[in-house]
């Protein structure tokens, strides 16, 4: 794993090093062992290198060809590398290092673009061909590697964070309202678009390619991969497909155990982290693992539930691995937000500093660690999501309800009253109703029957929610010079289990559960706690886990924040929401967030997860827009 970084300057200026090495020294946490740079005219690169394979200084980059006519940075991990670097060898190439980072070198100057067909792994690079005076940028099919860019009439310039960016001195500083008004709508940004006013984040399963050749530059993005059509072979089994998730699932983690310094795994005590576990630990023997707590002493409902370390512990003595555990209190919150902030830059999903912490106490063992994330995307792990949408009988209907499920903070309704007068009104000009429909619109079968619509729940939970997951794991893994690696969306288990009908992952299709007449304790208590998902990862996990840990009801990385912002940090949550001088009240409407806080304080609404994002947008004001 690395930090990259580039220019391109379309007005042919020449590339300067003294920005370059600013650019990466943004990045520096993202690569501690070593530094690169590179420039020729009106392109250079520079690059932090986090030594994970081939620790020697064969790897080095930026990485040119034999022939100095492609160069390449690269951060990320190609899992079948050694295969493909046996293909390139038969048909000439000749490789100098041990690592990766040459076999896509050599893989562009073989195949082209195509080349991105042939990995599986996670990775962001950047190739400078010399001869067509080409930049090529590519990002893996989930998007488990960011890679941000920003372009003018003059200049392009790229690189794994945007703080990098930002030290381009023709990078303005301003606020994207249109991705402002994405995130205080779903908790996400689902376009290309980030809070920073011209910064866009490369799709997931795309490429960029831009041509200087012909003086005016022509960019060109493509997608090169899409989330697959489910099967509508009725013909297969849950005995087959359960046959066909064990074999994929050991084979995946086991390509994933390829290191050169130590690896751990994140262990929850859930059947994703714990499957893992297991494959990682017969595979390698002893391994570290890690689980961060929550202090309960204040917690009451739900959030009694919400600490594993039991679980955990009880996983880990079983099979025996050298595990740590970190425990949050509340004033860890406050304690983080400012270097959480920094690092996370780009903001989307929930409360993540949890995530902060276990990644730091990971850092501390080993430098690869091995993460769930993505399991419950692919094999249908969020059933009341579904049951939630199953209730309406066309898919007009659907689509207006799944819409009003996922506006996860302020509803549109109440987007004037929220936002201040000259906000609320650009907004208007940007409805994410029309984003959400446009995405939801794509899913391979459209919303006319029962399991139509579960299979337009999935597609929509892993082209977004997954992804803004992906976005978080990075950034606060490498704040730490940690890799996450994520065994469940290798190429062959995620392009399967994808493809399984509906049917196969999630129970009770013909039995929707209709949200409306349940009052709000009766959802919250179904959404955190729920068995009634991944039916053929369970079943194929049976040999392979204990029992126990099978039949657990899902539980979600969550710290007790509801009951945190109405005690211990009532103080820190109001001094900030009540102070009209926040940086928050550029952009929203005092009245109406105090007004959305005392409901939360005096217990009338749940609404710690618009108080998590109006702190971290608070945060990320202070940080950035100074």
């Amino acid at each position: 794993m690395c930090g990259i970084a580039g220019v391109l300057n379309l007005d042919g200026a020449t590339a300067h090093s003294g920005l370059l090495r600013q650019m990466a020294d943004q990045l520096r946490h993202r690569g501690p062992d070593d530094e690169g740079l590179w420039a020729d005219g009106p392109v250079g690169f520079s690059h932090r290198r986090l030594m994970i394979i081939d620790l020697t200084a064969a790897s080095h980059q930026p990485m040119s060809s034999e022939d100095a006519e492609v160069v390449l940075i690269y951060n990320g991990e190609i899992y079948n590398y050694l295969e493909l670097r046996l293909e390139l060898e038969a048909l000439g190439y000749r490789f100098r290092s041990q690592g990766d980072a040459e076999t896509i070198l050599h893989a562009y100057q073989a195949w082209g673009e195509q080349c991105l067909d042939r990995f599986n792994g996670i990775f962001a690079f950047a190739i400078w061909n010399k001869a067509s005076k080409t930049l090529f940028l590519a990002r893996d099919r989930f998007g488990v590697k960011p890679l941000y860019y920003y372009q003018d009439a003059d200049v392009l310039v790229f690189a794994s964070e945007i703080k990098a960016i930002l030290k381009h001195p023709g990078v303005r500083r301003g606020v994207s309202i249109p991705a402002l008004n994405e995130y205080f709508t779903f908790q996400n940004i689902l376009t290309d678009r980030t809070l920073f006013e011209g910064i866009k984040l490369l799709p997931a399963g795309s490429c960029l390619t831009v041509e200087t050749a012909r003086g005016d530059a022509l960019l060109r993005e493509r997608r090169y991969w899409e989330i697959p059509s489910p099967s509508r072979d009725n013909r297969i089994t849950m005995e087959e497909a359960t046959e066909e998730i064990t074999r994929l699932f050991e084979q995946a983690v086991t390509r994933q155990l390829m290191t050169d310094v130590p690896l751990g795994v994140y262990l929850s005590g859930g059947m994703d982290s714990g499957s893992i576990t297991t494959i990682a630990r017969q595979k390698m023997g002893r391994i570290c693992t890690f689980t961060a707590g929550f202090d309960l002493s204040s917690a009451t409902g739900l959030e009694l539930a919400f600490d594993e370390r039991e679980a955990s512990e009880a996983l880990a003595n079983l099979l025996k691995t050298e595990h740590y555990e970190t425990v949050l209190h509340a004033g860890d919150m406050e304690h983080v937000m400012p270097d959480l902030i920094w690092h996370l830059e780009d903001l989307r999903v929930g409360q993540c500093y949890p995530n902060y912490y276990v990644s730091r106490l990971a850092s501390k063992f080993v430098r690869v660690v091995l993460s769930g994330a993505g399991g419950d995307e692919i094999f249908g792990g969020y059933p009341w999501r579904y049951q939630y949408a199953l209730a309406s009988t066309s898919r007009a209907g659907f689509q207006d309800d799944y819409y009003g499920f996922w506006q996860r903070l302020v509803k549109d309704q109440d987007k004037s009253r929220f936002f201040s007068p000259d906000v609320a009104r650009e907004i208007k000009g940007h409805p994410t109703r029309e984003i959400f429909d446009g995405i939801l619109n794509q899913a391979p079968h459209q919303s006319e029957t029962v399991e139509d619509r579960v299979e337009a729940c999935l597609y929509f939970d892993a082209k977004t929610f997954l992804h803004g997951l992906l976005v978080v794991e990075d950034k606060l893994s490498m704040a730490h010079g940690l890799e996450a690696r994520v065994p469940f969306l290798d190429n062959d288990l995620a392009q399967f289990g994808l493809t399984l009908p509906a049917r196969l992952k999630v129970g009770s299709l013909a039995k929707p559960i209709e949200y409306a007449r349940e009052d709000r304790i009766t959802r919250e208590r179904r959404e955190v706690r729920s068995s009634e998902g991944k039916l053929a990862l369970r079943q194929a996990m049976r040999g392979v886990v204990p029992a126990g840990l099978l039949d657990r009801p899902k539980q979600g990385f969550s710290a007790p924040d509801a009951a945190w912002f109405r005690g211990e940090s009532i103080d820190y949550v109001g001094g900030i929401l009540s102070d009209r001088k926040s940086r928050i009240y550029d952009f929203l409407d005092p009245a109406e967030v105090r007004r959305l806080w005392r409901e939360h304080a005096e217990g009338i609404e749940n609404r710690r997860l618009l108080i998590w994002s109006l702190l971290s947008f608070e945060w990320w004001l202070r940080k950035f827009q100074s």
